[in-house]
């Protein structure tokens, strides 16, 4: 970061679980962070991210909505790099999925690339996008199938399954790729799956709910959780009780959607992409200890 000009690169929906720790991974390599919150008033979004390090000399947060177009342009401009993560996250008590969950994944994502058109100052662009959008397209899940790069969900089978979340994402990240192929933007996707690790933010991102729920006991309505099924359950309430061997886990859930993943045994995901970009990973293990610790941590688990 020695030099001239300091790099400049955008953040969106920079309160999330993901945004967070970006955001602070960004400001610890010396860049200066354009960040939109959705109320840069509201102390819950924005405190964790004024108390990183380095954020008072180059972290600048910024009101901006998904469905406004050109909202995000005093945001990429100038910025060297943009990172869209805003994105809405809602799986039950939805009455609306076009105005709640579609319109805002599809709509936001294509006002920002429209944005970065705009600046000839921005090199690329990274979409989080999901796992949601790639494993479900109609081919058997498995075992010796691999999910990888290749692999798109079909928005017809999320259509018919009333998959929402599933179905946003999945038009998001198409809309995404069509519109930077035709007008020649630098676009990279990334998809994650299951969000846990210690929190940088104040409130519990939905998956880290999910760990939080099944140490209380609350029941655990599998289809709020993305591509979750008992399966998943099971295998995590036996390494929490592996970790913390004197906690008493009641054993509940609730799978109101069978429809999510198939009976048999677990496909694989493709880690290439990310292992040729130097990426390491963490042992779910350790991840989930530091998931519970950091809940511990921060008054959302008395155990």
């Amino acid at each position: 970061m020695s030099g001239a000009r300091k790099v400049a690169v955008c953040v969106t929906g920079a309160s999330g679980y993901i945004a967070s720790w970006l955001v602070k991974l960004l400001l610890g390599r010396g860049y200066i962070v354009k960040a939109t919150v959705r109320d840069p008033n509201d102390p819950k979004k924005t405190e964790h991210l004024l108390s990183l390090d380095g954020a008072k000399e180059r972290l600048h947060l910024f009101k901006a909505d998904l469905l406004d177009e050109g909202s995000f342009d005093p945001v990429v401009d100038g910025c060297d790099g943009v990172f869209h993560t805003a994105s809405p996250v809602l799986f039950s008590s939805i009455s609306d999925p076009q105005a709640e969950l579609i319109d805002p994944a599809v709509k936001g994502t294509l006002n920002v690339l429209k944005s970065c058109k705009k600046f000839p100052t921005v090199k690329r662009v990274v979409l989080t996008s999901s796992m949601a959008s790639v494993m479900m397209n109609g081919k058997p899940l498995t075992p010796d199938v691999v999910v990888d790069e290749t692999w798109y969900s079909d928005p017809l089978i999320a259509e018919k399954h009333k998959l929402w979340y599933l179905l946003s994402k999945t038009l998001a990240e198409e809309a995404a790729w069509n519109f930077a192929e035709g007008n020649g933007i630098d676009l990279v996707s990334i998809n994650p799956g299951f969000v846990i690790g210690p929190l940088l933010q104040p409130t519990i991102n939905l998956t880290v709910e999910m760990i939080q729920n099944l140490i209380t006991g609350r029941a655990v309505p599998l289809s709020n959780y993305r591509l979750i099924d008992v399966r998943d359950v099971l295998e995590i309430l036996e390494i929490i009780q592996q970790l913390y061997p004197t906690l008493h886990i009641p054993e509940r859930c609730e799978d109101d959607n069978p429809l999510l993943l198939p009976s048999d045994p677990q496909f694989q995901v493709s880690k290439e992409q990310a292992k040729g970009l130097g990426i390491g990973f963490y042992p779910f293990e350790a991840t989930l200890k530091d998931t519970i610790e950091s809940l511990k941590e921060k008054g959302f688990l008395n155990i």
